[in-house]
């Protein structure tokens, strides 16, 4: 599985009908989105799955990685490529007894949990708030100087910048030493999420892996 450096966490809006998000989502694989996670938060497991294997669906016509958030059965039960944990989610190990083999992403807020999370040599990490965002509500921002503490460590594995970035602010997340993003409202509420992703694209063309 090969992670690509732009990585939408698509999020349904309350009220958005279906066809809606699943369009916004496929403009923004087109766009330039080269890894995909599904995130619906308190969802049961029902409807997780089955909006999981529509989107699912869309990232493996393009041949884009795949991840669900959190829930560890409804990555295996939707063909998910991996999971993505938060720092209050099932611990690493436990996903692994639950589902040996499956990748793991990993996200970190400090440093502490940044030496922690490479030591389970995840599929990636993620470094973040870079600035405050409301999908992470209360969590006060870990600023640029937590990139720069990220880069500095050299990880093996790819790691992604989080939080509040969008293609106005994107280039100075790259100079504190990221070579990957994830966004989520930059592509996903954009007027036009195909162009979003391109503009985000092409300011992440030329990075090194």
């Amino acid at each position: 599985m090969k992670l690509g450096h732009l990585y939408l966490v698509a999020t349904p809006r309350a009220g958005q009908p279906e066809p809606e998000f699943l369009a916004r989502v496929g403009a923004a694989l087109d766009g330039g989105v080269d890894t995909l996670q599904l995130r619906c938060k308190d969802w049961e497991a029902g409807a997780y799955i089955a909006l999981g294997e529509r989107v699912a669906a869309l990232a493996r016509a393009r041949g884009v990685p795949f991840f669900i958030n959190d829930r560890v059965d409804v990555a295996a039960a939707c063909g998910a490529d991996g999971v993505h944990l938060g720092q209050g989610d099932l611990p690493p190990a436990w996903a692994r007894r639950l589902a040996p083999g499956l990748p793991l992403g990993l996200s970190t807020h400090v440093p502490a949990q940044a030496h922690a999370a490479l030591a389970e040599v995840p599929a990636y990490i993620a470094a973040g708030p870079v600035h405050a965002t409301p999908t992470k509500p209360g969590r006060a921002p870990a600023g640029l100087a937590y990139v720069r503490t990220v880069a500095a460590l050299n990880p093996p594995l790819p790691w992604y910048a989080i939080g509040g970035i969008d293609a106005s602010n994107v280039h100075e997340v790259l100079v504190a030493g990221a070579t990957r993003v994830a966004v989520v409202r930059a592509v996903l509420d954009a007027r036009d999420p195909a162009q979003a992703a391109s503009d985000l694209r092409a300011a992440l063309r030329g990075v090194p892996a």
